[in-house]
């Protein structure tokens, strides 16, 4: 047991140092929203954009992809489950999403609009904060690479023994009449 928890704290530490990889991506990814400035207020330069909702889905396809390949990845390493490994992979993707999600804030354009606005100027375009409207998002990376998980172990981990098959061979056959 000491050794299952020993690589379950190695796969979650590992997993969720990935996560800054997923915050870049999503950075460089991620469509810009488009704001622009007038004497009074910060608006939405294209009322009717998909911008800031693709945001949210650049987000959601990366983590869904990064649970995929860490599932695999560690199915690979170490072929049997357990526990510790479910839980492993489910807590790093949560913490590598959290990581990604604050990453990705941190090198995308400034928090402060207003500043930022002011900076560029009036009725110049400029690009609003990266933000994570979809929390739910957060969990993509967990689901998926339990799901992905289960199904590998499913289909190609180790079988049990079978309990009910007997320790004599097959029954004698019945005779002929």
């Amino acid at each position: 047991m000491k050794t299952e928890v020993r690589e379950a704290a190695v796969i979650t530490v590992a997993v969720a140092l990935a996560g800054v990889l997923l915050g870049v991506l999503w950075w460089w990814l991620a469509p810009h929203v488009p704001l622009i400035a007038d004497d009074s207020a910060v608006y939405l330069k294209d009322t009717e954009g998909e911008q800031a909702i693709g945001v949210d889905g650049t987000f959601t396809l990366l983590a869904l992809g990064f649970g995929a390949v860490s599932a695999l990845v560690v199915f690979l390493v170490r072929r049997r489950g357990g526990v510790p490994l479910v839980v492993a992979l489910a807590v790093g993707g949560l913490l590598g999403s959290l990581l990604a999600w604050r990453v990705g804030v941190w090198l995308g354009p400034t928090q402060n609009v207003v500043a930022h606005a002011k900076a560029v100027g009036k009725g110049v375009t400029f690009s609003a904060p990266l933000k994570l409207g979809a929390k739910g998002a957060l969990l993509a990376w967990s689901l998926a690479g339990l799901v992905v998980h289960l199904g590998l172990t499913a289909l190609f981990g180790p079988r049990d023994p079978d309990p009910y098959q007997s320790p004599y061979g097959a029954p004698p056959a019945p005779p002929a009449e």
